[in-house]
């Protein structure tokens, strides 16, 4: 174990090597044809379910530069018409490549055409200008349902056969459109802040930019009805930088994306994505700042890329409540291959807006450095939806400031806390009070999970499913975790744990609440405390029921096994 353990950490520090640039190849100017080859077979490879082939777009050799349309690139010149006028070209002669050379390009929003790929040069610097006047509202979605947000600075609308390829940095200007809450910075950079202007809300511990993003942000819900209502308080309505909706055969190869309003990349009702070699970045701090947002898609390949941003990094999404069950459309067939991922809120993320059904995903070779969590899922009662048929292996973790594996039915809301307990409680009023399935649950089942090291984090685990609905069919194997509190578990039904190492400084390493038909074999727990703790496994709940432990290794622990005052001795077997 401790080979393997150093293996994996020098991978670890090998990938951060690459990534920072010291060990990079793709510093090197690939010629353009290269760009479009076609997904390399071993990312198919192990792959557990039936993943259609995702083609690569192809383009003729017709190629222009924007400097043919008028384009400067001083970084004060408008080109929003050069872009436009290459665009339309290229398009209207039936396809091609579309030149941004070395500078500074200063821009309006850019919308691309079918068959389009637009190439960035290495040392092309995309800036979008920052006058909200270039952005007008358009009736989008967004977070999983309709609304009114402004244009964002690159579209991909309804179309066939486009690319974003190259060495070059797109930037959204972020910092004019995003709130700053002050937790989130140092006293200098939050008087920093202030000192450039901005409006503070009345606690004075979240700045805006402008007016009418402070208003936006701290008016009622029900002030958004009309186009009317939205345009009073435009600024408020950050787009997602790069919005990919309704299109097909797109690819995003090489380029960095970076300093989003909102979300950076948000394919939405797309299909056949390939997504590779990208660095996303947005400043740690940045409001609603996720990397990509795959919603409502299917066939998809996510693979070397680096992310470094202010939200969830890699997030799968499917609509929001209403919303997103009318719609129906799953995000299904994703392959998330060998990215690695430093700050985010999650490093793989599914929900919260999981409600058109998220199905047969592959996650694996990823690395995680300092993430807030790991591997993330999360809803809520009132989004409905299924999510299941996932597989989850082969990643490493250091510095996690929560957990690397956490799974929350009650995001958003208010989630039972419980504790151990001491009192015998009625069972049967239990059970009156837990409410009842609807179309409104929110469904999490056959998940997987496999070959895991992490070292260093808040919490070993927290899976907590809904009393109504349990987390159900997840496996969890081959895991290694040191952390600072042990692994906690509620509301699951079918949950086995096979060949698991928890290293915790606080008792009790593993807790166990109202879980049904849990198998726990070949588990190792260590208690990093002064005295022994009283148990390796603590047990609660009355709704517990069949569970089985086989081969649990002790270390500095004096028993396998304690439980409450509602759990039945026959609930528990050990051998």
């Amino acid at each position: 174990m401790n080979q393997t353990f150093l293996t994996r950490i020098a991978k670890v520090l090998l990938l951060t090597l690459i990534t920072a640039g010291l060990v990079f190849a793709g510093n090197t100017e690939k010629s353009l044809e290269d760009y479009f080859q076609p997904v390399p077979q071993k990312y198919y490879e192990g792959v557990q379910f039936d993943m259609p082939e995702v083609p690569v777009p192809t383009f003729p050799d017709y190629t222009v530069s924007i400097e043919d349309f008028g384009a400067v690139p001083d970084g004060e010149t408008l080109n929003t018409q050069a872009f436009e006028d290459a665009i339309s070209d290229v398009a209207d002669e039936g396809g091609g490549t579309v030149i941004v050379p070395r500078g500074l390009w200063l821009t309006g929003p850019i919308k691309l055409q079918s068959n389009v790929n637009m190439h960035l040069q290495k040392g092309a610097f995309i800036h979008f200008s920052d006058d909200y006047d270039l952005y007008p509202l358009i009736k989008t979605s967004y977070e999983g349902q309709d609304a009114y947000r402004c244009t964002s600075p690159l579209t991909m609308e309804n179309v066939e056969n486009v690319a974003v390829t190259g060495h070059g940095i797109i930037d959204g200007s972020g910092g004019a459109w995003r709130p700053v809450k002050k937790f989130k910075m140092t006293d200098g950079q939050w008087e920093e802040l202030l000192e450039s202007g901005g409006y503070l809300n009345e606690e004075k511990d979240i700045w805006y930019p402008t007016k009418g993003s402070l208003r936006g942000n701290t008016l009622p819900p029900d002030s958004f009805r009309t186009r009317e209502n939205y345009e009073a308080i435009k600024v408020s309505q950050r787009p997602v930088m790069v919005s990919i909706r309704g299109s097909k055969n797109i690819l995003l190869d090489g380029p960095t994306f970076q300093n989003s309003p909102a979300w950076n990349i948000h394919p939405l009702m797309s299909e056949d994505l390939v997504i590779r070699n990208l660095t996303v970045r947005n400043p740690w701090f940045s409001q609603n700042g996720d990397g990509l947002d795959l919603e409502s898609c299917k066939n998809a390949f996510v693979y070397n890329n680096n992310f470094d941003v202010g939200d969830d990094a890699i997030c799968l999404k499917s609509g929001k409540n209403e919303a997103g069950r009318e719609r129906g459309i799953p995000t299904q067939n994703i392959v998330v291959r060998e990215n690695v991922v430093y700050h985010g809120h999650g490093g793989f993320v599914v929900g919260s807006e999981m409600s058109g059904g998220i199905r047969n995903i592959h996650v694996s070779d990823l690395t995680f450095n300092g993430t807030d969590v790991g591997v993330r899922f999360k809803s809520t009662r009132g989004r409905g939806g299924t999510v299941e048929d996932i597989y989850i292996s082969d990643i490493d973790m250091v510095d996690i400031v929560t957990e690397p594996i956490r799974f929350n039915l009650f995001y958003g809301g208010k989630a039972p806390t419980p504790g151990q307990n001491t009192e015998v409680v009625d069972k049967e009023k239990l059970k009156e009070e837990i409410p009842p399935v609807t179309v409104e649950t929110p469904r999490f089942r056959d998940i997987h999970i496999k070959n895991i090291v992490c070292r260093g984090a808040g919490s070993a685990m927290w899976i907590q499913g809904l009393p109504e609905m349990n987390v159900q069919n997840m496996a969890l194997e081959n895991i290694r975790i040191t952390s600072t509190n042990g692994a906690s578990v509620i509301d699951v039904d079918e949950l086995t744990l096979k060949n698991v190492e928890i290293t915790a400084k606080n008792e009790p390493v593993f807790y166990l609440n109202n879980g049904t038909n849990v198998d726990l074999r070949d588990v190792s727990l260590t208690y990093l405390g002064k005295k022994e703790a009283e148990s390796g496994v603590r047990v609660e709940g009355p709704f517990t029921e069949n569970i089985m432990l086989r081969d649990i290794s002790l270390e500095n622990i004096a028993n396998p096994m304690s439980h409450g005052p509602n759990v039945e001795r026959s609930a528990v077997v050990q051998e």
